[in-house]
């Protein structure tokens, strides 16, 4: 179950519940966390790999740039999605 459904079966299922509303978004929040981790692994095989090999540092850099763009992407989502639920709950 991926987390969008996951928030939109809470949200289903809160009605005029404040507290699921809130979880909800607690949940959306989260999505930070697992960007976190993977920008932060990303990095250190980059820097793994360009300490291996120099002469393909910008090849490497520039897919490294364009994964942690996709990533960032991903926990800006999760913090637009927390946004519009704390909205709705006020």
């Amino acid at each position: 179950m991926t987390l969008s459904t996951m928030i939109y079966a809470m949200l289903a299922a809160a009605g005029d519940n404040i507290g699921m509303l809130a979880l909800a978004a607690a949940v959306a929040v989260f999505t930070g966390i697992g960007a976190g981790i993977g920008m932060g692994i990303a990095t250190a095989k980059a820097v793994d790999a360009i300490s291996r090999q120099p002469e393909a540092s910008g090849k490497i850099r520039a897919v490294l740039l364009l994964g942690l763009a996709f990533a960032e992407t991903t926990a800006i989502y999760g913090l637009f999605v927390a946004i519009l639920i704390v909205i709705n709950i006020l």
